[in-house]
């Protein structure tokens, strides 16, 4: 059995037998939630390890969940939903999920999707930069805390964007490829990862940068990928 336990929260109820089936029969552990409220029930009672989740749920938006859950736990979150505009992926990832699929999606992504998760899981806790806190102008990141403070005062970031900036910092100066970035942030680097990765350095650079529009950290070189600067103080 794998020891991965899913939280799957869908109130259609063909397609969430269709997911549960799909995990069932890939030895999967899971557990359901028809609404918003019984999942965040669940993911503090039960705490799975990965949380599926719709958008489009009877009780609460599914932004809201993410923002709940994201209140106590950095537990990863993979939005599917046919919310399919870029506003509502921006919104839902700004919110702090780990991923989003759109519906109509394929069992085959669906099961890539978690197993990416899972070696991102495994691989975490391992990883450990070569210095417990790195400093670049007014940026600092103290990598045993996890956490990241702008000018002296905490940033509040969600774990992708955490993520990403932890790369971008352990190769300050280096110009890293779109697949570089998703390789190490998501474990692959499929088309809507590189499209994902943009929408999180806009929200970074929205936390980091005085003007957004003319970044002085996090540079962008079009069609190739992104590159932390090195500021001087």
């Amino acid at each position: 059995m794998n020891k991965t336990t899913i939280l799957v929260v869908e109130d259609d109820a063909p397609i969430r037998n269709l997911i549960t089936t799909t995990l069932k029969a890939h030895d999967y552990k899971y557990l359901t939630a028809p609404n918003g409220e019984q999942a965040i029930l669940a993911a503090s009672s039960y705490q799975p390890d990965i949380v599926l989740l719709d958008l489009g749920l009877p009780d609460l938006d599914g932004v809201e969940v993410i923002e709940r859950i994201r209140s106590w736990s950095n537990l990863p979150i993979i939005v599917i939903s046919a919310r399919s505009e870029d506003e509502d992926k921006i919104q839902a990832l700004d919110a702090g999920a780990d991923d989003y699929l759109t519906k109509p999606f394929s069992v085959e992504e669906l099961l890539a999707r978690l197993r990416v998760t899972q070696r991102r899981l495994a691989i975490t806790s391992n990883e450990a930069p070569g210095s417990p806190v790195f400093v670049n102008g007014n940026l600092k990141i103290d990598y045993a805390a996890g956490c990241t403070y702008l000018n002296g005062e905490e940033l509040h970031l969600t774990p992708m964007e955490y993520k990403i900036l932890c790369v971008l910092a352990q190769n300050v100066g280096k110009v890293l490829t779109h697949k570089y970035l998703t390789q190490k942030v998501w474990g692959s680097s499929w088309e809507n990862q590189v499209a994902s990765l943009r929408v999180f350095v806009a929200t970074l650079r929205r936390k980091l940068e005085p003007e957004p529009d003319s970044p002085q950290m996090i540079q962008t070189h079009v069609g190739v990928g992104y590159r932390m600067l090195k500021v001087e103080t």
